[in-house]
């Protein structure tokens, strides 16, 4: 399937949004709750899975397509919008959880595939295919902090990624290195081989502050990376409201470290 020919306007700086132009008959699909607001003729509907026909015309597939989903910590459903007037171009459009930016990725530039954190996806062209990606080492799965399910978005239409802060494209060549906070990964090409490295260092280690892990991803292929993941934001949140967030940056001290700078 053939993904929709979606236009689009993205708006704003710190809290951005996208304004997805649909003409008649075509389609978008979206993560609940990313919906800001849309024109009189366009029609909301609310689908198992993606609503692509990777998952398959029966029962079986709509439930696997969803399962999928499940498996990622997203809802089993996902909302499709369609233009159901007969003539002229109507809008919807989709706004940003966090401050950060939005990225579109046209994935017909990418080879028709793009790996992304879990939670970064917003929304796509109706026939991209919103799926898991399993780790293919332990290491990764174990010990990224992320988890070892990666959404992967197939297909060959245009996709919306959200990302926290400022972002940052690094292209990689062939081995050529780069590490980073797990956190801090948005998306990447499925020709980046991803895996997990531990800090050298028992000093490093305990005392860093910056975890006993780092996401190690080897080109060629192109990488996005986010200056704000928000589960650092969310930690700094709590932390000020006397709450009890995750472990700084998987740091072993946790709350031990907290009191040591005086918090």
């Amino acid at each position: 399937m053939a993904a929709h020919e979606i236009d689009y306007t993205i708006m704003g700086e710190e809290m951005q949004c996208v304004e997805i132009q649909l003409d008649p008959g075509e389609s978008v699909i979206a993560e609940a709750g990313s919906f800001m607001m849309m024109d009189q003729e366009i029609r909301m509907e609310t689908v198992f899975g993606d609503g692509s026909s990777s998952q398959g015309g029966g029962l079986m597939g709509k439930l696997m397509g969803a399962g999928r989903r499940v498996l990622t910590g997203e809802s089993l459903f996902m909302t499709v919008f369609t233009h159901a007037g007969g003539s002229g171009q109507r809008s919807v459009t989709f706004a940003s959880p966090y401050p950060g930016k939005i990225i579109p990725l046209d994935l017909v530039q990418y080879g028709g595939k793009i790996i992304c954190q879990k939670d970064s996806f917003l929304c796509a062209a109706k026939g991209v295919s919103v799926g898991i990606e399993f780790q293919r080492k332990l290491g990764a799965g174990f010990f990224g902090g992320e988890g070892f399910i990666m959404q992967k978005l197939e297909g060959d239409g245009l996709a919306f990624v959200h990302a926290g802060g400022y972002v940052m494209e690094k292209t990689l060549q062939p081995g050529e290195m780069l590490r980073l906070d797990t956190g801090c990964l948005v998306a990447m090409t499925s020709s980046v081989d991803y895996d997990i490295e531990m800090v050298k260092g028992v000093k490093s280690a305990l005392f860093g502050g910056e975890g006993l892990f780092f996401a190690t991803l080897r080109g060629p292929g192109k990488v996005w990376v986010q200056s704000l993941p928000f589960s650092r934001m969310a930690d700094r949140i709590l932390s000020a409201a006397g709450g009890s967030g995750r472990k700084e940056e998987g740091s072993i001290l946790g709350g031990l470290g907290n009191l040591l700078d005086g918090r």
